[in-house]
């Protein structure tokens, strides 16, 4: 199989193609893999592998239609990650998100068709469902997203749904509950609260803290995205849910504990606008159709991340204290593309 992989260079998506070079999907011990990256602020190229005769690296924007046209043909399947994902830059100006996770989406879609590819994972968020009060969401619960950024993965949902219903495109889509792990980008809470931690520095804490959070260790995301490429069919949504509820307060006060502080570093700062209270997935599907479930405990995954933040300061700084840019800025033209074997 030959495989694109979009955001391949994201934290999500270079944990997907690391564990698939090094054996780690059964059935993709051959599959070459091209990972297709702007490289923004959040994409970065010491994610990936230095060196694998199976991977070539393309730097290039998901919206560039004639690069995705040259690109595809000779592709099997696409997985596609490639997405603006922080809910606080979405407040502050949405348009990038519309015209990525959007925008993008669509002509990545449209490009398939052209090529013959015969495989589509389009990767959501269980944000796209709103918030939750008690109970979980199934995969039929209408969307209520509250947030630019919910809004416009929402909308890529919708378009990769009517791919399949229009054209008969092999699309499934993924949901997933919030990830962490290694290689996440400081802005989000658990590596920010780490790496403020290691540094010193006070926890910034919205409202009161107990906005409900299910946590997915990026492991166990990728799993169970591997299962629905292979397995998963076609216009089906597959919920991928951690299974450990937990409020910011007490992801909060447990890395506190696993960084020796203690609670007088908490800051609290005005909350977010429109801040969703809870999320929660109900994954029967998935674990009934393809046999999936979570293996990573979530005290033993939190535990191995903050010490990996701390093994790991010669990535992080660079990335939290430079805006993390490993490449041109989103102002810079991408009207050629290079591929380089890494």
């Amino acid at each position: 199989m030959r495989l694109l992989v979009t955001g391949g260079a994201g934290f999500i998506g270079s944990h997907f193609v690391r564990t698939l070079l090094a054996g780690g999907y059964a059935g993709h011990e051959r599959t070459r893999v091209t990972v297709l990256d702007k490289l923004t602020y959040a994409g970065n190229r010491t994610n990936l592998p230095p060196s694998d005769a199976r991977l070539d690296f393309v730097h290039g924007d998901v919206c560039d239609a004639r690069l995705l046209r040259e690109l595809l043909p000779g592709h099997d399947a696409v997985v596609h990650f490639a997405a603006e994902s922080h809910v606080d830059r979405s407040v502050h100006s949405a348009a990038a998100f519309v015209r990525t996770n959007v925008g993008g989406t669509q002509v990545l879609l449209d490009a398939c068709l052209a090529a013959g590819v015969e495989r589509v994972v389009h990767i959501s968020t269980d944000e796209v469902y709103g918030s939750i009060a008690d109970g979980s969401w199934d995969e039929d619960r209408p969307l209520l997203p509250n947030s630019p950024y919910a809004a416009s993965k929402a909308s890529s949902d919708l378009i990769a749904r009517s791919y399949w219903r229009t054209h008969g495109l092999d699309v499934s889509i993924t949901r997933c509950s919030n990830n962490y792990g290694p290689f996440q980008h400081p802005e989000k809470l658990i590596p920010l609260f780490v790496t403020n931690l290691l540094e010193g520095e006070d926890l910034p804490l919205y409202g009161d803290g107990r906005n409900v959070r299910e946590w997915l260790h990026v492991d166990d995301h990728c799993r169970a995205i591997a299962l629905v490429l292979d397995r998963g069919r076609a216009g089906r949504i597959y919920n991928i849910g951690g299974g450990d509820e937990r409020t910011n307060l007490d992801i909060t006060r447990r890395l506190i504990g696993l960084c020796g502080a203690d609670e007088s570093v908490i800051r609290r700062v005005t909350d977010r606008k429109g801040h969703d209270l809870r999320y929660a997935l109900d994954e029967t599907r998935i674990r009934e159709e393809l046999g999936y479930a979570p293996r990573i405990p979530f005290a033993r995954g939190l535990a191995d991340t903050v010490a990996w933040y701390r093994d790991n300061p010669g990535w992080w700084k660079p990335v939290k204290h430079r805006g993390g840019s490993s490449g041109p800025t989103s102002e810079e033209g991408n009207a050629s593309w290079t591929s380089t074997r890494v």
